[in-house]
């Protein structure tokens, strides 16, 4: 069988490109929370028995991770919030959907299924050598 070597440049460029899809996107969701507000957030905590002001935690899983993971400082633990953040989201607002598909036949969560699997894998890869923290990067 034969043996193909590991591209590190090439690897390095998977990585960038992960990470950088991940956190665009979730980032776009947390703009949207900082200009709209986290009503909608602090309500549903309230719901549950929950204090409302856990609701800005969402900021955190929202933007400042995302811009961690983006630049490629403290990835792997910006990546395990965004893991977190996506868990609550799913209990909190789209439990429900859990087994739903949707009406193009994908699952009710896939994009969420995304965000969280996606945040796992830049966990478990890191960085990479394309980011802040470099390669080296005790959090990378």
């Amino acid at each position: 069988m034969p043996t193909t070597a590991v591209n590190p440049a090439t690897e390095d460029l998977g990585k960038l490109v992960l990470r950088s899809v991940l956190a665009i996107l979730l980032l776009l969701h947390g703009i949207s929370k900082l200009s709209g507000g986290i009503g909608f957030i602090s309500g549903m905590l309230n719901n549950f028995g929950l204090p409302a002001f856990l609701g800005y935690f969402v900021y955190v899983g929202e933007v400042v991770a995302p811009v961690l993971v983006l630049v490629g400082l403290w990835t792997r633990p910006a990546a395990l919030v965004i893991a977190i953040n996506m868990v609550v989201a799913v209990a909190l607002v789209h439990m429900p959907e859990l087994v739903q598909m949707n009406k193009q036949g994908g699952w009710a969560l896939e994009l969420q299924g995304m965000f969280l699997f996606g945040a796992l894998a830049v966990a478990l890869l890191g960085a990479g050598r394309y980011s802040i923290g470099g390669i080296k990067g005790k959090w990378n």
